[in-house]
């Protein structure tokens, strides 16, 4: 009885849980995403992806060891990229002082080679809040979160940059990791975007603001 096709790649689950990588059982990451209050539902059948989130989003999170071993981490993200997921796929790196130097070549074989979104992250803490922000995030009211989230999850503000074309929950997400605020968002320059989502993205992105402050 074959069963190679992960059962579990489209499986959505439900607010505030997650679906988690069975490999994660004892991590220090498992400990934050508890701490923040997310329900975890453990599985053998994930393929490549790591965890999948009630937003649709998929994370992928590639560790510090795995950049410094060598190139055997864009296997991983190529069979990541290739699964079939129909969910938004969302890279997590590790950008540590021992990793750094390698950051740039991951950057651009991720987000510029196969088109991914990719995130950096401090470490597994890090990426647990950030998690976390992501799975609390979706609730439309949440008083109780409200005060501590970061402006990073303001609905208001997440709703506007997905209103940019080619921009979806997930980009609008690592877009405002970077820029703090909408402002920002609108003063940066291609340049300044493209190592995030690409050329062709920072393109749209750019001429999507630039166009609305020339019509007005």
């Amino acid at each position: 009885m074959e069963n190679k096709v992960p059962v579990l790649l489209n499986a959505v689950p439900p607010y505030g849980h997650i679906i988690c990588s069975d490999k994660w059982r004892n991590s220090s990451f498992i400990q934050g995403l508890k701490g923040g209050g997310v329900k975890i539902i453990f599985e053998t059948e994930l393929g490549v992806a790591d965890f999948l989130l009630p937003n649709k989003s998929s994370v992928l999170y590639v560790s510090e060891c795995d950049i410094i071993a060598g190139s055997s981490y864009k296997r991983k993200v190529v069979r990541y990229r290739n699964a079939g997921s129909s969910f938004q796929e969302l890279v997590l790196v590790e950008k540590t002082r021992l990793s750094e130097q390698y950051f740039p070549a991951v950057q651009k074989f991720v987000v510029f080679d196969l088109g991914l979104s990719l995130l950096p992250v401090s470490g597994q803490t890090d990426a647990s809040q950030l998690i976390t922000q992501m799975v609390h995030g979706e609730g439309r009211e949440n008083p109780f979160r409200r005060k501590s989230s970061s402006r990073l999850l303001d609905p208001l503000v997440l709703a506007l940059v997905q209103q940019i074309p080619g921009v979806g929950k997930v980009k609008a997400l690592v877009l405002l990791r970077h820029f703090s605020s909408i402002q920002q968002l609108c003063n940066a320059s291609p340049a300044e975007l493209e190592p995030i989502v690409g050329q062709a993205g920072a393109q749209q992105i750019h001429s999507f603001f630039h166009k609305h402050t020339a019509g007005t």
